[in-house]
C-alpha cells in the first residue's frame, strides 16, 4: 500500500514513519511519498527519516516530490498535514487577535477561522486533485483547523475524507485508565466539533463509571484535562471536556496570559522551527528529538501556572501519527477499531445540518467509518456547539462565495468575539495582513 503525506516537509513527519515501520505495526505500508512545496524542508525530514531507517526493519519504498500529481499517483492513503502561511501566518493570526483584544490561538476563535480564510481554498484545490489522480484514496486529514477543513474537502470528496485530532482519543484513554480499564474495554460518549467536545459516559460491564471518576480527586489528578479545567468544574458539568475547551470557559485568563507571556505560542514555534530547518546540525536526528520534546512539553503552557509541568505521560503519549496508523489499518486490514473521529453529521446531532462535521465515536472497518448513536445534546453543550458550527459554515461559505460580508459574519457569529465591529476589523485586519485573504474576499 501507498501512502502519501501532504506536507511531507513538516517537522513531525518523522513520527509518522516511526509509526509505520514499527514492528508491531498494524498495517504494512510498501511506500511512503513525501510532497511537500519547499524543497529543502523535504531534504531536511528526508535526511532523518532515512537515520530512522537504519533502525528499523520493515522499511517503506521512500521518495521525496515536488510534484503533488506524482506524490498522489496510486495512493490508497493521503495523510494531509499541512500550514498555509507557515510559522508567520501563525503568528499574525495571533497578534492581529490579541491586538483587537481579544483571544489569539491557533484554531479556536479568530485566529482559527483566518488560518481557515487562508488554508480551505488550497485544501479544495487539492481535494479536487485527489479526486482525478487518486479517486479510491482515503484521505485523513490533521490539517488544522481540522473541522473546518475536513467539512471543506467533503464537499468534493464525501465520506472518504476522515478528519483525526489526538485530543480526544487521549482523553477516553486516559479516562479509561483512570477508572481502571484500558480503552479497549469500555464504552463511551464523546460528542463535540474538533477543538470543542466532550467525554460524556464512560461504561464497562454495563456500569456507568464517570460519575465516580468525578468524585475522585486522586482519579481526577490523572487527566490532564481536569487538571487544566479544575476539579470543580468538570463535577459542576458532569463531565470531561476536550482541553481545548479551556479557551471557552476561561477566556479572559487565557486571553491576559498569551497577551503577557514573552512570546505566543506561534513566535515559539517559529523560532524553534526555523533554528531547526536553517542549522539542523551533524545529527539532525538529535537535534529533531531534543526540538519535538521541548514543543511537547511547552504544549498549551498559557493553561498551567508558571511552575507547573505537565505529566510525562502526556507529553510522549500517543499522538496524531498513532491515529492515522489506527485508522488506516482498520480500514485497510478488516479488524476493527474504535476511534473518535471527524466525520458528516448525518442525524447525529439533529440541530445541525447534515453535512455538518462532527466529532464522536466511531467504529472503523475494511468497509468504511461508522458513527454510533450518541445522547441527545442539549442545555450549553448545545448552544456551544451550534453557534461554533455556524460560524464555521459561513467561513467556508465565505471562501466558496468569495465573500467579505460571509466573512464578517462568520467572525461576528463566533462566541469568542465580543463585538460586530471587532469583527469587521478582524476581517479588514486578516485582509491586509495576507493579500491572499483580501484578494479572496472580493464580493
Amino acid at each position: 500500500m501507498k501512502l502519501t503525506i501532504i506536507g511531507g516537509g513538516g517537522f513531525r513527519v518523522p513520527q509518522v514513519f516511526e509509526a509505520v515501520a514499527a514492528d508491531d505495526a498494524p498495517v504494512r505500508i510498501d511506500e511512503l511519498a513525501l510532497y511537500d512545496v519547499s524543497a529543502s524542508r523535504l531534504e531536511t525530514i528526508g535526511a532523518i527519516v532515512s537515520r530512522l531507517a537504519q533502525e528499523r526493519r520493515h522499511v517503506p519504498a521512500i521518495t521525496t516530490t515536488t510534484d503533488l500529481e506524482e506524490a498522489l499517483r496510486g495512493a490508497d492513503f493521503v495523510f494531509s498535514a499541512v500550514r498555509i502561511g507557515g510559522t508567520q501566518g501563525r503568528i499574525l493570526d495571533e497578534r492581529t487577535a490579541l491586538d483587537l483584544g481579544v483571544l489569539g490561538q491557533e484554531t479556536v476563535g479568530p485566529g482559527g477561522l483566518a488560518y481557515a480564510l487562508r488554508t480551505v481554498p488550497f485544501m479544495t484545490r487539492l481535494a479536487e486533485t485527489i479526486r482525478r489522480v487518486a479517486p479510491d484514496a482515503w484521505v485523513i486529514n490533521f490539517t488544522n483547523p481540522a473541522g473546518i477543513v475536513t467539512e471543506a474537502m467533503q464537499r468534493v470528496l464525501g465520506d472518504r475524507v476522515v478528519g483525526i485530532c489526538d485530543t480526544p482519543i487521549g482523553l477516553m484513554r486516559r479516562a479509561a485508565a483512570a477508572t481502571g480499564s484500558s480503552a479497549d474495554a469500555i464504552a463511551f460518549d464523546y460528542v463535540g466539533l474538533n477543538h470543542l467536545g466532550w467525554l460524556r459516559s464512560i461504561t464497562a460491564g454495563g456500569d456507568e463509571l464517570l460519575p465516580r471518576l468525578l468524585e475522585s480527586d486522586a482519579s481526577l489528578e490523572r487527566i490532564e484535562e481536569a487538571r487544566l479545567m479544575g476539579f470543580d468544574w468538570v463535577r459542576a458539568i458532569g463531565a470531561l471536556p476536550n482541553e481545548y475547551l479551556y479557551y471557552y470557559y476561561f477566556t479572559r485568563e487565557a486571553t491576559a496570559r498569551i497577551r503577557s507571556a514573552a512570546a505566543t505560542r506561534g513566535e515559539f514555534i517559529d523560532r524553534q522551527q526555523s533554528a531547526f530547518y536553517s542549522a539542523p546540525g551533524d545529527d539532525p536526528l538529535e537535534t529533531w528529538m531534543r526540538a519535538r520534546h521541548e514543543r511537547e512539553s511547552s504544549y498549551m503552557a498559557e493553561s498551567r501556572d508558571d511552575d507547573e509541568e505537565r505529566h510525562e505521560s502526556d507529553v510522549d503519549g500517543g499522538g496524531y501519527h498513532q491515529v492515522a496508523l489506527d485508522l488506516m489499518a482498520a480500514l485497510a486490514s478488516g479488524r476493527s477499531a474504535t476511534m473518535i473521529l471527524n466525520v458528516r453529521n448525518n442525524t447525529l446531532v439533529p440541530q445541525l445540518p447534515d453535512d455538518a462535521v462532527v466529532e464522536v465515536g466511531c467504529v472503523v472497518d475494511v468497509d468504511g467509518v461508522h458513527p454510533w448513536s450518541i445522547a441527545p445534546v442539549a442545555g450549553e453543550m448545545l448552544g456551544l456547539i451550534t453557534q461554533v458550527k455556524s460560524a464555521e459554515r459561513l467561513i467556508i461559505g465565505a471562501v466558496h462565495e468569495r465573500s467579505r460580508e460571509l466573512a464578517w459574519r462568520g467572525f461576528a457569529a463566533h462566541p469568542l468575539v465580543d463585538s460586530v465591529g471587532v469583527a469587521r476589523s478582524l476581517v479588514d485586519r486578516y485582509g491586509q495582513a495576507f493579500p491572499e485573504i483580501g484578494e479572496l474576499l472580493t464580493a
